[in-house]
Order: C-alpha cells, then sequence, then structure tokens
C-alpha cells in the first residue's frame, strides 16, 4: 500500500504537484503515517522542509527509511506522538483521514486546522463521507454502534470548509476502484500469512478478523460510504 487512504499513486502524484505548486517553504503532515504525500510533495520543491506527526512508530520508521532512500533525509523530520501535541504552522498543512484528532466533528477540525495554514497557504484534507444516507438495514452490518449521524454529505463537509475561512480550490472523492484497492491491500498481507498458515495458533482469530473486516465493506458501506480530498486555500 503506497498511501493509507484510497487514491491511486497517479491521483497522488497530481495532488502533490498541485500543493507544490506554490512553492512552499514548510509542508506539515498531521496524523502522516508514513508520509508518502509529505515526501512527494519535498521532492518537488528543493527549497521545502517537512514535518510529519503520528503515533505509530512503525509508520513513522518506514517514512524515515522512504526519505532517506530518495535523499530527503535532511528536510523532513518525523515526530512520535499526538499530532494535537505537536502543532506547528506551514505554508502547505496535510490531515489525510485523521481529522478526529482535532475535533470531534469535522466542522471542529477544520476550525483548528485554519490556524495551523500559513497566508496564502493550502490545506488538503482528507475525511469520510457519506455519498448517500444508508438505510438501517445496511448500517446494520457495518461498525459497531454505527449510526447516519457518523459522517455527512459532501456539501455539508464543503460548507464547514467556507464556515472555517477556506475557499475550495478542487473537491475530488474516490472512485470505486481506488476503495477496492484500498480495502483488498489492507488485508492481503494478513490474506497471504492465513494461506501459508492455516494450522497457526494464531489463525482461527486472524480469519474471524478478516471476515469480519470484509463483511462491514461488502454488506455494510459498499457504496455508501465515500472519501472525499479537499484542497482548500486561504487568503494571502
Amino acid at each position: 500500500m503506497v498511501f493509507h487512504s484510497p487514491m491511486t499513486e497517479q491521483r497522488g502524484d497530481r495532488i502533490a504537484a498541485d500543493l507544490a505548486a506554490a512553492g512552499p517553504a514548510s509542508v506539515a503532515d498531521y496524523a502522516c503515517g508514513w508520509g508518502e504525500l509529505l515526501l512527494r510533495i519535498l521532492a518537488l520543491v528543493p527549497q521545502a522542509r517537512g514535518y510529519g506527526v503520528d503515533l505509530s512508530g512503525r509508520d513513522l520508521a518506514r517514512g524515515r527509511a522512504n526519505a532517506a532512500a530518495r535523499g530527503l533525509a535532511d528536510r523532513v523530520e518525523f515526530v512520535e506522538g499526538r499530532a494535537g501535541d505537536h502543532r506547528r504552522p506551514a505554508d502547505v498543512v496535510i490531515n489525510c483521514g485523521a481529522w478526529q484528532i482535532f475535533g470531534t466533528t469535522a466542522a471542529e477540525a477544520l476550525a483548528v486546522l485554519r490556524p495551523l495554514v500559513n497566508p496564502g497557504g493550502r490545506l488538503f484534507f482528507g475525511i469520510e463521507y457519506w455519498e448517500t444516507v444508508p438505510p438501517p438495514e445496511r448500517l446494520a452490518h457495518m461498525w459497531d454502534n454505527v449510526t447516519a449521524d457518523r459522517c455527512e454529505l459532501l456539501p455539508d463537509l464543503a460548507d464547514h470548509a467556507v464556515a472555517a475561512g477556506f475557499r475550495p480550490l478542487r473537491i475530488e472523492t474516490s472512485t470505486r476502484s481506488e476503495w477496492e484497492d484500498y480495502e483488498s491491500l489492507e488485508t492481503a498481507d494478513s490474506e497471504e500469512w492465513l494461506l501459508a498458515n492455516p494450522g497457526h495458533p494464531d489463525a482461527a482469530d486472524v480469519r474471524e478478523h478478516l471476515d469480519r473486516k470484509r463483511s462491514i465493506w461488502l454488506r455494510g458501506h459498499r457504496d455508501f460510504f465515500g472519501f472525499a480530498m479537499l484542497t482548500l486555500g486561504v487568503p494571502g
């Protein structure tokens, strides 16, 4: 898995190019994982410095290794910790798939993120949404205790961004193919392990987890749960 979100490399490269076009001097990625989008922007802007924060030491180690392999290690800092405790304003800010670290609603998160974007800067904001609100019988097959207010509709998310002081430069959503790649790749290593170790003491638990996850996807959120990617600007 290249990005820990449902997007192709082609889309990721185009987003990185869009964010790099203004020539940012600083790029911050909150809940960065291994910071793939962050590193692609830095590769396009030689004068920029990057900063990524995440709770996963394993993901950060992958990010540091990728940075070293691409000759970017001296221009990026990866910090293990809670993003809310390590805030630094930047010209480009990334918060993709982890808005909850900044608020209990998307509107709250966007309001917190707004001061972290320098004048004239950009926010890349990735967030789940309902393509259409699912009926109760589909909600019943999703995550435990999920309700219809788990997500919002795309127009409402755009309105929240405007209310927080941003202007939407681009609004795009993941395709079905991107979702299928994401869901399949997220479990591929575990499925391969299960095939190779059917008699392992942990096999039954792994099998149950994978079957549950697949059911949530195919019987639950498929065709209802979307992923939006908003490129947002602030005044200069």
